[in-house]
Formats: structure tokens, sequence, C-alpha cells
């Protein structure tokens, strides 16, 4: 084709208008349409000089061989995480969108955004032949770049870079070819047959990428204004229409400057297409963009919660209702636009943060601080906290490990727990029927033959010998426990069974490790009444909770409902729960925990009373490699704890370790005196929201003497243990 040919051709092509057909119309003339149309388009990319090369035989034949239908797919959605009161608490996103209906968009950014990208679009069809000839005509005549696709094109490229899944589906949504526009052409044609233009403009609003991480005309009108989409002025429209031809080059973040000539184009074009006034252009061009930047943080690592929606996140990658495998769920929870309902408590997170940031520093990096909340009857946590913030600035004690939660949600191993177990002996020696007045002479050490216990497979454990450095003489379940007397306990538990005292503690959702296929760790041994089972502060919570429920465990809960995009719901979450103990069993219990809280009481000593009723238990680890305090009212269960880490991350004592400025010496490493006023800074302000509900009575109340335990022993049991079988010596001061 001779070039004086070519622009006369041009030329009386752009004297012709494509007026809107019907349906059946525009599918008649589908084939031919497309056909032309993907011979401008062809002509518009390739030079002048090889325009001979394209011919519509090539163009026909490769149209033919073309699907006709763009697929309707949802957008990616921005997820929300909210708190319990429905206050925001993390998004989850792949792309930040939120899509709205077109009469929620301002008429004015519906103005600016055709103005400037297709001022014709609802006088032609899916090609605007006086735009692509016009561009055309320009591209061969003196060799300038402009564009010519209708909204609807654009709407067609970005839908298809959307839905790809893989490199090679995005390199062809995106490669620059005559075959992929004139794919784009036919697949525009096809979808303005099927879709009115109010909905295609609806749609390009909301898939279309405003740059800085905004997508779609809802996030950037949040994002550079703080308002929503219906609320945008006209300087507002402006500025965000300019920014879809390229968000990256207009970024006003970035370069205002160039933002501001952009948005003053708009503002041209609107006043010549009568959009606004000559005045009024004039006017808003003379405006700042005046922006007011609202961020959309992605995940965790910015929140108010972090450690909890963290918590929260990997526990939805494992529920069924998200998709059968994980990548099903992550893809879900990240381009699914779903509302998650947790069941985080913003003031006790406030309270717990406030606790462990207030007891051990971020860059205390030889210790880990952590609380966990958990409501008894219906497993739901309130809180989690940890001492080191969510990040990988190490030299800021930074960390994505959560210590708080079990390692399948946090990666943690978890702690020895120390006497804090001794509840699982006296819940086992009471489902037993054993009497809560049974004594045992309990002296300072003490050892058991070989032959005393028995694991849940029948095999006998070596001899144990077991110390402690409380008290001594005759104990029953109220002192022994109170008291924290290892060698009480040592008998009781010979008393209830080694295996019922285990299946107790799993009955209320802790695993015992014991030697199988793939592990050889065997904790079914006579210390294990002692705490040397790796247990996270979350399990312990929720244990204790069990308790305070009537003896009803719950299975920790942090998500009430999942809604999707749409608000219908996708699943709701109720309490997961079995009864561990009866009533009575746990009144008992209570009644014997709650002498912890009273006067006289270890925790009464330093400091942990409530103004309401609670009780509680203290512990300390074998070589004081962690400290516990795990105390609960009938309305929330919180597990304080204190841990010792060397900086490769395995396991140290305590003493010798500096926390907040100190360094700590043997005598002060204790379940009470440390993990106790921790976990007291934060119950003495949630009891606030509680109410002030009494324990049920006990079925045998028994008398005890009330005084002050020695405070040179700060009121612990170093819980001894340990070694194979269980045997080994209990060793050393007893401070837990």
């Amino acid at each position: 084709m001779a070039s004086d040919d070519f622009r006369t051709f041009l030329r009386r092509a752009a004297q012709s208008e494509s007026k809107p057909r019907g349906r059946s119309g525009r599918i008649g003339t589908m084939a031919g349409l497309s056909a032309f149309a993907g011979l401008l388009i062809a002509l518009m990319l390739i030079p002048a000089t090889a325009m001979v090369a394209v011919t519509f035989n090539d163009v026909t034949n490769d149209v033919v061989d073309m699907p006709l239908a763009l697929e309707d797919q949802p957008n990616a959605q921005t997820t929300r995480l909210l708190a319990s009161n429905g206050d925001l608490i993390a998004y989850f996103y792949k792309e930040n969108r939120q899509d709205v209906p077109l009469d929620e968009i301002a008429p004015v950014m519906q103005d600016a955004l055709i103005s400037i990208e297709d001022n014709r679009f609802y006088e032609h069809g899916a090609l605007d032949l006086k735009g692509t000839v016009r561009a055309l005509f320009n591209n061969a005549s003196d060799g300038q770049t402009q564009g010519g696709s209708s909204i609807t094109q654009q709407l067609v490229k970005l839908t298809l870079v959307s839905q790809a899944t893989t490199k090679e589906q995005v390199k062809a949504a995106t490669e620059k070819s005559t075959a992929r526009k004139i794919r784009e052409l036919k697949l525009a044609i096809d979808y303005e047959a099927t879709h009115t233009k109010k909905e295609i403009l609806e749609r390009y609003l909301n898939i279309a990428y405003f740059g800085d991480g905004a997508y779609g005309i809802s996030a950037a009108s949040f994002h550079y204004f703080s308002r929503s989409p219906d609320q945008l002025n006209v300087r507002q429209a402006a500025t965000l229409a300019g920014l879809v031809k390229n968000p990256v080059e207009f970024d006003p973040n970035v370069y205002p400057e160039k933002a501001l000539q952009r948005r003053n184009t708009v503002l041209a074009v609107m006043a010549r297409l009568g959009k606004i006034t000559p005045a009024e252009a004039e006017k808003f061009q003379a405006a700042p963009l005046a922006l007011k930047i609202t961020k959309f943080p992605n995940g965790c690592v910015s929140s108010s919660a972090e450690f909890s929606c963290d918590y929260v996140r990997r526990w939805l990658l494992r529920q069924p209702a998200l998709g059968t495998t994980t990548q099903e769920r992550q893809t879900r929870l990240e381009r699914g636009g779903l509302t998650i309902k947790s069941n985080i408590d913003l003031r006790a997170q406030a309270a717990t943060d406030a606790a462990v940031e207030s007891t051990v520093k971020a860059t205390d990096t030889e210790a880990i601080a952590a609380l966990a909340s958990v409501e008894p009857g219906t497993g739901k946590v309130r809180a989690l906290s940890q001492s080191r913030p969510m990040g990988r600035n190490k030299k800021k004690g930074e960390s994505f490990i959560n210590f708080v939660v079990p390692r399948r949600y946090g990666d943690s191993g978890g702690f020895p727990a120390g006497s804090t177990f001794k509840l699982f002996t006296v819940a086992a020696a009471l489902k037993n029927g054993v009497d809560v007045g049974q004594t045992f002479n309990s002296p300072k050490s003490m050892t058991m033959p070989a032959g005393s216990y028995f694991d849940c497979e029948g095999g006998g454990t070596a001899p144990w010998k077991v110390s402690n450095s409380t008290t001594s003489g005759s104990k029953n379940m109220y002192t022994g426990t109170r008291e924290s007397v290892n060698t009480y306990f040592s008998q009781l538990e010979k008393k209830a069974g080694l295996c019922n005292v285990v299946r107790a503690a799993e009955s209320m959702g802790i695993t015992v490790p014991f030697p199988n296929k793939t592990s050889s760790l065997n904790n079914q041994v006579p210390a294990f009444t002692l705490g040397v089972t790796n247990v996270s502060p979350l399990d312990m919570s929720a244990a204790y909770a069990t308790f305070a429920s009537g003896g009803m465990y719950c299975k920790p809960r942090p998500v009430a409902e999942i809604l999707d995009a749409q608000g219908n719901s996708v699943k709701k979450y109720g309490p997961d729960c079995e009864q561990a103990l009866t009533k009575d069993q746990a009144a008992q219990i209570n009644d014997i925990l709650r002498g912890v809280q009273e006067p006289g009481g270890f925790g009464f000593q330093n400091g942990t009373g409530l103004q309401i009723p609670s009780a509680a238990k203290t512990g300390t680890a074998q070589d004081n490699q962690s400290v516990w305090y795990v105390g609960y009212t009938p309305e929330l269960s919180t597990a304080s704890m204190i841990a010792g880490v060397k900086k490769n991350g395995s396991p140290r004592s305590l003493a010798g370790v500096q926390i907040n400025g100190a360094f700590l010496d043997f005598n002060a490493v204790g379940g009470s005196s440390l993990a106790g006023p921790m976990w007291a800074k934060a119950m003495q302000k949630i009891q606030d929201y509680l109410t002030p509900v009494n324990f049920d009575t006990p079925p045998q109340r028994q008398p005890v003497a009330k005084r002050a335990p020695k405070k040179a022993s700060n009121d612990d049991n170093n819980d001894g243990g340990g070694g194979n079988n269980g045997g080994g010596n209990g060793g050393g001061r007893d401070r837990g």
C-alpha cells in the first residue's frame, strides 16, 4: 500500500462514524468489524515501511483462532480483620481494592475519567473509530505515539492481566503485538454486546490501578484523599483520573509536580468538553494537590495487635471453609474481600501489650515475655502479647516467631511450664476418687523407687529423686498445692497414676510427647507433674480456663465468623468444648487455687491480687529456664510467662539475664516474683471490664492455716525432674 493511498484511506475512515448498534446487530457485524479494527490497530503498531506485511487475511485468520468471551470473574478484593468490637486490626490483600457500585462513585469522578481516557465513550461501540483513526493518522504522519484504545478495550486488557495466574499468561496479556491488540478488540466487541455502558464504566473504575498500591477507585479515593469515592470533588477527581494513564510516572507522592501538571490537563479537557466551566478549571488549576494520605498496611506487621493478628492469619490458613489446600485458603484470604470477625478484645490487648513491654524490653535479647488470655467456656482468644515486636530488625529485637502460641501457629517450640502442671495431677487425683484431704508426709527430698510409675503403655520407670526448698512435713492437696511442694506431688502423682495425669493434661489441650515413628522424646515420666513438657502460654491459658468454666475445656478460638465480599456468612465458629472435669472437681480446684491470690498466698504477697474473685498457680521450670503465673477469674484466664533464650534461640537460665535494665540474680527468678507482677499489670486493668462473679462452692473446703511464705524463697519451686524415664535429681532450691 503506497504512502499517499494509505493517508487517503485514513482520511476516509475518519469521516465515517461507528454508530452504537443493538446486540444482534453487533454480533452480525462482529467478524467484519474485528478484521477492520484489527487492521487499523496493527497499522498503528507497525512502522509505515512495514505496513505492507499486514494483510486482511492475516488478521482474519488470527481472529478466527481466538475465544469470543471475556470471563466476568470478581476482582481481587481486600480482606479486613476486625476486633470483637468491629474495629479494624489489619488488611490482607494481593491488590488493595474494595469494589463499589457506580452510584457510589461521584458523577464528577466519572466525568473526569471519561473526559481524559475516552470522551466519546457513550457514543461509540467497543472501538472508537474516530479516535483510533485520528491516533493512527498522527502516528503515520509524524511518528508520534497517541493512544486510541477505548475504555472497553482498556478494561479487557486489565481483566486479562488480573485473571492471569501464570507468568506465561501475564506475558500474553501484556506483550506488544498485533495479535494481542486484535484479541483485545475482539473480546471488547463481545463484551459491549453483553454489558451496558454503565456496567463497563463501573468495572473499569474498580479494576484500574491508581498507583501506590491503590487498585480501584475506592482504594484510591481513601488512600490519596481519605474520603469515600462518592465524596470526591472536581479537583480530587481530576487528580485521580490523571493517574490511570501512568500511575508510576504521575505518582503524586513521588512526582508531585508531574501529578499537578497531569491534573491540570484533565481539568482543561473537562472544561473543553463542557463538564466544568473555564472559570472553574482556572480556579482548580491554581489549587495545590492537597493530598490527605491514608495508608492500608498489608498484613500484621503494622497492626496494633500484631501477634494476635498473625495467629488469626495462620489459624485461617488451616480452615477448610476457605479451601481444600493452604494455597487455596491463602488466595481466598488475600483476594476474596472477606470480613474476618475475630474474638480479639482490643482493651485486653492493650493491657497485655503494656504489661509485657514494661516488664521485658524488646532489646532484652536473652529473655522473652508473653501473655495469653482466653475466655472460659467459649475458648475465645482475647489477647496475645509478647515482648519482641514483629519485624526483621534484630537490633531492635524484632522477630517473626510468635512465642505465645503452639509451634504450628508461630514456629516456637514452647517452654516447660514448671509447677503449673501440678494442677493436672490434682485433676487426675480428683477424677480417680482421691480425696482432697489426702495427706502425705512430704520431706525436703525423697527418692521414689523404680516401678512407682507406669506410662500409658504399661512401662515402668526408673528411680526418681525429687526435692524442694519451700516447706516440708504433712501436706494435703490444699497446702501441697499452695506451697508447691514437689515431694507431695511426687506421691500424689503415684497415687493418681502417671498415665491418668498425662490423660488429664491431654483432655485440657496439652500435647504430651511420647516415642513414636518420628520422635524419641518421652514426657510420660515421673517429673511430668513438675512441668517438663514444652507448652505455649496459649496452651496453658486454655487449660486453666477449664477450671474456671466448671470443668469444660474449649479449644482456643480466635475467629467468630467469616463473611464474604457481599456480607454473606461463609462460616460461623462456635465453642468447640468437651467436659474434662465435673463441676464439683473444677470447683474444688478453684477453691485450692484462689488461696494463692488471697491474703497469705504467694501471689497476694507479691501484689497480684484482684478486686474480683481470682485464682492462680506459679511455676518455675528446671534450671530457671522459664517462670510462669497462670491465673484466672470466672470470665478470663491469662497465662504469664518469662523465659530465658540464648541469642541462637535455644533455652537458657534466667539467672544472670538482663531484663529492663537490671540483671537477675538467682534469688530473683521465680514465678510469683517475675511472671506474677506482669500478670497483675495486665489483669488489674482488665478486671475493670469483667464482672465480679464468684466461683462455685466446692464440695469440700479444707481449713488451711494462713501464713506468709518465706521471702527468701520467693514462694516458688525450682521444679526438678527429667533424666531418663523421669529419673535424676529434682534438684536445687525450689522457687517455682
